[in-house]
């Protein structure tokens, strides 16, 4: 990606702030918001963000569109993830999240800021190892 491509161009409209190295852009729309986050390569949740945030996990729900790029997401229980632009992303919060490969993760997002999980159906915490235990 080159720096005059349209998916790292500044968003009109929308507050720019960086965490831990990546480069979110939001705007607010009806109650929500919406996102444009850059992870860029070589970017992990764990490594990055825990310090700031103060959590073992990423606490927080992702829904959105994967425009560019590929991620893997590992939740405590090890059940991992992978995302492959151009893919629609649903992680619940509970995980470590990582960019993989030397391109850019660039993730257009909806949110309900901390109601996110609730607002779309998701649990709050990541179940698929809990629920599998129970049914071995």
């Amino acid at each position: 990606m080159s720096a005059s491509d349209p998916l790292l161009a500044p968003v009109k409209g929308a507050d720019r702030r960086e965490v831990g190295g990546v480069q979110m852009e939001v705007a607010r729309a009806g109650s929500g918001r919406v996102k444009r986050v850059i992870y860029h390569p070589g970017f992990r949740w764990s490594k990055d963000m825990k310090g700031i945030v103060g959590t073992a996990f990423c606490m927080h729900a992702h829904v959105g569109f994967l425009v560019s790029g590929q991620i893997h997401i590992e939740y405590a229980d090890g059940c991992r993830l992978e995302f492959s632009a151009p893919q629609v992303v649903a992680i619940e919060p509970g995980h470590d999240g990582w960019v993989v490969g030397t391109e850019p993760a660039v993730l257009v997002e909806f949110d309900f800021e901390g109601e996110t999980a609730r607002r779309f159906g998701m649990p709050e915490d990541h179940r698929h190892g809990a629920a599998h235990k129970n049914t071995t």
